[in-house]
């Protein structure tokens, strides 16, 4: 199948408006295969290893692609959002493609036309890398910066549940965002002109250096699936984060988000500096999250940094060398670019960005469509969204996420209660409740229209572990299916096209999606019943 954007509609080759209905194609894509790269693993010698990784048989070996392809498209998933990495392309060094990985995606999407189904290829990340306490990126970023990836977690800079004793606090991972592993690599890679100009990588500040090796990645990985009749598009970034772009103060913490230790910018600079600093501790209560003491980190002096840390090279702060005290030096550093004027991530970072991504992409493939969406995560008193001022680019699909908040961190649902997030509005009653959600869903497809080209709910799911994961002993889903039933209905009354997150093809009752504690597979083969059935 051709699609083609046309304004606010996808169509077909014979110019019909088409509505897509699918998944995203795997949870455990976002780690390598050989080794076992789940979260709950804690092998660090292998974790640690950032080079002798594999990712072929992610999301699933070849032997088994008939079975899980034969059971979408039954589902009538036939729409994939098939998940690679840059890691998964470029892990061993800088320039150095895992051919037998994209021969192996190759072989996988082939297969899946075999079976009628399409495709987008989402080049994956959240919150970094793997060794940020999230997925995506290559361990060499962080290396060539001079950074210890083996003491993110020692010094605050990064949760990773592969260091945590037990498993982590549930949905504690996208915290990563604001701490330093996560947002300096986000800000050098969308803004390292402006914020780090005295960072240079092989005669290259580090956003030229950051971008091209991405986007060659990707531009490779394109090239070789170029003549399959069933891969439609790519994907710019999953989930680009602002970093610290934009920020108003490096003394102080903005975002909504308030869990677990949540230092300032200005704290983890100096944490990951080997300065030890007392930090605001909260957890969940049943009123939200509450303050519930100070913790001193970094006990131990340690730093991150092999050499000079990235912000006191670029004049952010400095650590008096006698005393070892910090003195902040530009609380402002992040708000005007090179030439002084305000910044606007959007404007000045993310669309250059994804125009550059999009111009190499359809180099090679001209007529692929570019699943582009904003960042999640916003430092700014009120959430902003990408906008192209009413003139979005061509072949392109605003492709943003959309989850229902509550249950998906409290692990329980009630069909009446809904917290709109934008508006910071609950909505209580059944009818009411409902109504929110159409309404959250109903604000992308706007969001779409105003910019002339069409939506796509890229992620949207729930979680299957609700209730302590009481139905995965009793066989009573009923509160998944009310919370899944209640999802469907919004996006089917908006009338847009959706992938849904997602399907593991070794999900399981103990570690669910293999990733953060992450459960929200439509698939489990632990909840198979032995009935001949595809739907088994």
């Amino acid at each position: 199948m051709k699609l083609t954007a046309s304004g606010p509609y996808l169509r077909d080759e014979h110019g019909r408006v088409v509505l897509l209905r699918g998944v995203n194609l795997g949870g455990s894509t976002k780690v390598p295969f050989t080794p076992n790269g789940s979260t709950w693993n804690k092998d660090l010698e292998t974790f640690f290893n950032t080079k002798e990784v594999s990712f072929v048989g992610r999301p699933f070996p070849l032997e088994e692609a008939d079975e899980h392809f034969g059971r979408l498209r039954e589902w009538g998933l036939t729409f994939l959002r098939f998940l690679v990495t840059w890691e998964a392309i470029e892990h061993e060094g800088p320039g150095i493609y895992d051919m037998e990985y994209i021969a192996y995606v190759r072989r996988l999407l082939e297969k899946a036309h075999s079976y009628g189904i399409t495709c987008f290829v989402d080049p994956h990340q959240d919150a970094w890398s793997r060794w940020a306490g999230g997925d995506g990126m290559p361990g060499w970023t962080h290396e060539i910066l001079g950074m210890d990836i083996t003491r993110f977690s020692e010094v605050g800079a990064a949760v990773v549940e592969q260091l945590a004793e037990g498993s982590l606090p549930r949905m504690i991972w996208p915290t990563n965002h604001f701490k330093l592993a996560t947002a300096t690599m986000f800000t050098l890679f969308f803004a390292g002109k402006d914020f780090a100009p005295k960072t240079m990588v092989e005669g290259v500040n580090i956003q030229e250096y950051l971008q091209d090796h991405y986007i060659k990645a990707m531009v490779t990985m394109a090239t070789h699936l170029k003549d399959l009749p069933n891969v439609v598009g790519y994907g710019s970034l999953n989930e680009p984060s602002m970093g610290w772009i934009g920020l108003e103060d490096v003394d102080s913490y903005p975002w909504k988000l308030t869990y677990g230790a949540c230092p300032t910018p200005f704290q983890s600079m100096c944490l990951a500096s080997g300065v030890g600093i007392m930090v605001p501790i909260y957890e969940y209560r049943s009123l939200g999250f509450k303050c519930v003491g100070k913790k001193l980190m970094n006990p131990k002096g340690v730093s991150i940094w092999k050499g000079p840390s990235v912000w006191e090279q670029n004049g952010v702060f400095q650590v008096n060398p006698d005393t070892g005290v910090p003195t902040l030096l530009r609380p402002k550093h992040f708000t005007t670019n090179a030439q002084g004027q305000p910044v606007d991530f959007y404007r000045d970072h993310l669309i250059p960005f994804i125009a550059r991504y999009t111009e190499a992409i359809h180099a090679v493939v001209p007529d692929a469509l570019i699943f582009a969406e904003g960042s999640p995560l916003c430092n700014t008193k009120t959430h902003t969204y990408l906008d192209w001022q009413g003139k979005g680019p061509k072949q392109t699909v605003l492709a943003e996420h959309w989850y229902d908040g509550l249950p998906l961190f409290l692990k329980t649902f009630h069909e009446w209660l809904f917290y709109d997030n934008d508006e910071e509005k609950l909505w209580l009653g059944p009818w009411i409740a409902q109504r929110g959600r159409v309404r959250c869903i109903r604000r992308i497809v706007e969001r779409a229209v105003a910019n002339n080209v069409p939506p796509l709910v890229g992620e949207v799911g729930i979680a299957f572990d609700m209730g302590n994961k009481k139905a995965y002993k009793t066989g009573d889903f009923s509160m998944q299916l009310q919370a899944l039933d209640c999802t469907m209905r919004a996006l089917e009354s908006n009338m847009v096209s959706f992938t849904l997150w997602n399907y593991t093809s070794d999900n399981s009752n103990k570690y669910g999606d293999n990733w953060n504690g992450e459960d929200l597979s439509l698939f489990s083969r632990d909840q198979a019943r032995g009935e001949p059935s595809i739907h088994d």
